[in-house]
């Protein structure tokens, strides 16, 4: 039997981030005696997908991190990497422009296929000061990428757009943001025994995953929350990751006294089991690709409210409404309320038909890959 061919996929750290879930659906779905994912990582730390890929056989590989201060020793690092692995035919980045200067060193060691996967399109309007001196710098990146990509991937046409350039939208190749749908299929049963476990019994449970980022918006989150709070007090907002924001957002629950209804979970595991024990996801980001914990979400049976800065291409189920983000938090109140009441259902053959279910998307991908060294 012959050996899989081997994917190196590159990323920042293997943290539980939206991309990098969504990879891992793929790598725990796919056929794995025929294509086994390998990672180069640019920090030294282990992430908290690290230990779950070892365990499948991939391979993680080191990397200093991309800081103007260390281009010359990564350069350094790229080349005897490449010297010292000829056994990679495929690159696949997860790291938007910045994959940029490995790309240009597997065009000197003769890697044929060079895939750059648009996961998300900044906003630079509301960025920090610091973010915005990036601005030229990273459009410069983008635009070399583009020349030195084989394949452009996108998870919706808005991610596609800033990173590859919209001329180049004939070109875009649709790797959806898919899911286990089953895992994530609601019942009644469970969810109850989520409730109780976590003791939100008899409450309304509002529900947000997401990294504590400024993109993801958690400061409005919390806003719309406290309107809502005042009218069903026996409300709490659950809010599942962390991220350098976790600190200011802390400070402002405290603020609004609302530290005994506003729940940080942290990164969790067992995202599939919390999302049943949610009664409503609100999702009111500044900017977003096309986010994993929507699809998650809607696989979950669970009406959405979501801003209109994320792609339509989003929408899975009815019960999804946009509510533009000038709209005040009263507005966003009164639209979740519209959805206290719908009926939760197993909506596994709803992300089947829309082509978000993991198996078929994991077979796609494999034959992708496979018929790239033909």
């Amino acid at each position: 039997m012959s050996e899989p061919i081997r994917i190196l996929n590159l990323f920042t750290i293997m943290n539980r981030g939206g991309a990098e879930t969504m990879v891992m659906n793929y790598y725990r779905a796919i056929d794995k005696s025929k294509v086994q994912f390998d990672f180069m990582v640019h920090r030294q730390e282990r992430g908290a997908y690290d230990d779950e890929i070892e365990a499948m056989g991939g391979r993680i590989f080191r990397m200093c991190p991309i800081y103007p201060q260390n281009l010359f020793r990564y350069k350094q690092m790229l080349k005897e990497f490449f010297d010292n692995h000829p056994e990679y035919r495929i690159l696949h980045s997860h790291m938007s422009e910045l994959g940029y200067f490995a790309f240009k060193e597997a065009i000197k060691h003769s890697v044929p296929v060079r895939i750059c996967h648009a996961h998300s399109s900044p906003n630079f309007k509301i960025e920090s000061f610091k973010e915005k001196l990036k601005v030229l710098p990273r459009e410069i990146l983008a635009r070399g990428m583009r020349k030195l990509s084989t394949d452009f991937f996108v998870c919706s046409k808005i991610a596609g757009d800033w990173l590859f350039g919209k001329k180049n939208e004939n070109k875009f190749i649709m790797m959806n943001n898919a899911v286990n749908a089953s895992s994530f299929a609601y019942d009644k049963k469970t969810a109850d025994k989520i409730k109780s476990e976590m003791k939100w019994k008899n409450k309304i449970v509002v529900g947000h995953v997401g990294r504590l980022i400024i993109p993801k918006n958690h400061t409005f989150l919390i806003d719309i929350f406290q309107q809502f709070h005042v009218k069903h007090p026996q409300s709490i907002l659950v809010l599942v990751g962390d991220g350098d924001q976790r600190e200011n957002i802390c400070n402002k629950i405290k603020k609004l006294n609302l530290e005994d209804s506003i729940i940080l979970l942290g990164f969790r595991s067992d995202t599939a089991n919390l999302y049943k024990a949610f009664d409503i996801f609100v999702f009111p980001s500044l900017y977003e690709g096309l986010p994993v914990s929507l699809v998650e979400a809607q696989a979950a049976g669970l009406s959405c409210i979501v801003s209109d800065t994320i792609s339509t291409q989003a929408q899975i189920l009815p019960s999804y409404s946009i509510l533009s983000l000038k709209n005040s938090p009263e507005i966003w109140v009164n639209e979740m309320e519209k959805h206290l009441n719908d009926k939760r259902e197993n909506t596994t053959i709803n992300i089947q038909k829309a082509q978000f279910d993991i198996y078929s998307n994991a077979e796609w991908l494999m034959n992708f890959y496979l018929n790239k060294l033909l």
